[in-house]
């Protein structure tokens, strides 16, 4: 079952921002954290929605970001500097990211493309000090580091593959995971692959969260999968994934560059699913990612 609906999900547990840029806030006895970090353009949602739930800000005290892809870490800047007390949490690799200027301006390049995309201008953000600039620092997570917010703890899993700088989060006294984009994108009824960095890494990663006693999901786009199909969800993405690497390695081959062949998948993936949030633009930098890890070994 999946659910794509902003609100309270269970206790303790709520959904935020929108379909296809999820935020999750997860309560404690003593603090509470905010769970990835989503599309800069979600934050006047994110704002009605905290202040229509009656959630006291302060108590907020981590914000965990998944992996610094732009479409992840949208809310940060605003939200640290609106709650000061905030402690930020990345992957030593996502803090390297986010210190780099040229990756910070695809950030905010990106952004904007989306949210034109969405919402059809980025009127959204034209109040909203939302950029990436360089006064936004935390704390470094590794495999097994574990945040306590009192009752429940946070645990980290290192989930490379989507991107190099990947972690998952895992939840052991609810059985909830926060994979991002470590598993398939929980589209409509779909299981959209987006391995760019490496499908090696992707496969490992999946091999180690399917360890994990699972009984919901909480994907970074388009909501939740619960139930019978949470439990199977990461063996169900495995699967996804080598019918990807089928459907690449036979593009490459038919269309016999790169180039041509990712051209050709982001037109496919967009006939079939006309609503994606993503760009074309953007896709296309994805299709070729995963693309040139084949070629790369063809070649060999």
């Amino acid at each position: 079952m999946r659910l794509r609906k902003a609100g309270p999900i269970c206790e303790g547990l709520r959904l935020l921002g929108t379909e296809e840029s999820c935020v999750y806030l997860l309560e404690g006895r003593t603090t509470s954290a905010l769970i990835s970090a989503g599309l800069s353009y979600i934050l006047p949602d994110l704002c009605r929605q905290i202040d229509s739930s009656g959630i006291d800000g302060k108590k907020i005290g981590h914000l965990i970001i998944l992996h610094a892809h732009f479409d992840h870490v949208g809310v940060v800047p605003f939200l640290k500097r609106k709650w000061p007390h905030l402690k930020i949490y990345a992957s030593s690799r996502g803090w390297e990211v986010l210190a780099n200027p040229k990756a910070i301006s695809v950030i905010n390049e990106f952004t904007l493309k989306v949210c034109r995309r969405v919402r059809g201008n980025a009127d959204s953000l034209s109040t909203i000090d939302w950029q990436w600039r360089d006064d936004v620092h935390g704390e470094a997570l590794k495999q097994n580091s574990c945040i306590d917010l009192g009752g429940r703890q946070i645990e980290i899993h290192e989930t490379p593959g989507h991107s190099s700088c990947s972690i998952s989060a895992y939840v052991p006294q609810m059985k909830v995971l926060f994979p991002s984009d470590a598993v398939a994108i929980p589209y409509q009824d779909e299981y959209v692959i987006a391995a760019g960095s490496s499908f090696e890494a992707y496969q490992k990663s999946m091999d180690q969260l399917a360890l994990l006693d699972i009984e919901m999901l909480c994907a970074d786009h388009y909501g939740i999968v619960t139930g019978a199909e949470a439990k199977h969800y990461v063996a169900d993405s495995k699967t996804a994934a080598y019918q990807m690497v089928d459907q690449l390695h036979l593009t490459l081959r038919n269309e016999g560059s790169v180039e041509r062949a990712a051209a050709l998948l982001v037109d496919r993936h967009f006939k079939k699913r006309p609503d994606y949030f993503v760009h074309p633009d953007i896709l296309l930098r994805t299709y070729t990612q995963m693309l040139k890890q084949f070629a790369r070994s063809d070649e060999q």
